[in-house]
């Protein structure tokens, strides 16, 4: 089994970033949602709400990021270190988050990307945010601003099965590409739903160490084309049909960070395209 390729999503709901080596933080991947849109109320602006974020390409880099998209002249932005320390939710029923304030030259910009008054917010202490839910011992809580935990694994067995699926149903939809399901690491040379085994084991990759948490139940981004933000019924409607479990759907693997006792804490961890995958245990 090996990795075949490293995505990161620099802001929340964004066009990915491909890597082909990512530093492995106790909150995931580096540069992968640590920055956020929020509406008037400081709430988390993703495709659910806004298909359109398809079209924001935004490039991170150390102390910054460049944002980018149809119609508008690229803004580079430092990260805002000392900017205004206020609180947002990734999502209404989660805790509030400190964070700090992009400025309003950002938030200019990216309203007139959506057609709504918005602000971009930056997490400069991820150590901070913590997953409003337990973790198995050795795993960090923190977390950027993903849905859940702080990676997404997915594999390329899977999806040929899924859709093979749809070739056979008759589909007009498939065959469906890797990006509807934004995973940050893809692994190939595994069988098909493997990685529903991985559940509660850990898993070394490259130089890390990850816990699988859980299987990743799927929500209508999934639905959005991630080029023209174009909406389908699939792969939700097959996966309802074929991967309907405790009334989740179901396809990848979420992942905690873990901190291995005897590892040296100064030498940085990482992932690169090509690496091995091991299942420990």
């Amino acid at each position: 089994m090996r990795v075949t390729a490293i995505y990161t999503y620099p802001v929340k709901g964004c066009h990915r970033m491909e890597r082909e080596t990512a530093r492995v933080e106790p909150w995931g991947l580096d540069g992968d949602r640590r920055w956020l849109i929020v509406d008037e109320h400081g709430i988390g602006l993703t495709q659910r709400q806004h298909r359109n974020l398809v079209t924001l390409r935004a490039v991170s880099r150390p102390g910054g990021l460049t944002l980018d998209a149809p119609g508008l002249a690229p803004l580079d932005l430092a990260e805002p270190t000392t900017g205004e320390e206020i609180q947002v939710r990734v999502f209404r029923g989660r805790p509030p988050s400190p964070v700090r304030a992009a400025g309003p030259e950002a938030d200019r910009w990216l309203t007139r990307l959506l057609g709504r008054p918005v602000r971009l917010v930056w997490l400069g202490d991820p150590a901070r945010n913590l997953v409003p839910w337990s973790v198995p011992d050795g795993s960090g809580a923190e977390v950027s601003f993903a849905d859940g935990t702080p990676l997404l694994l997915a594999t390329t067995a899977s999806l040929d099965a899924l859709n093979g699926w749809l070739r056979e149903s008759g589909s007009p939809e498939g065959p469906l590409p890797m990006s509807r399901f934004r995973p940050n690491l893809v692994v190939s040379g595994v069988a098909p739903w493997a990685e529903g085994e991985w559940v509660g084991r850990r898993i070394r990759i490259g130089g890390a160490v990850f816990h699988g948490a859980a299987e990743c139940g799927r929500c209508l981004v999934s639905t959005i084309d991630q080029e023209t933000g174009e909406r389908g019924r699939e792969p939700l409607w097959m996966l309802a049909a074929r991967r309907n479990i405790g009334r989740k759907l179901l396809f990848g693997l979420q992942m905690t960070v873990r901190s291995e006792p005897g590892a040296p804490s100064a030498e940085p961890r990482t992932v690169s395209v090509g690496d091995a995958v091991e299942v420990l245990d």
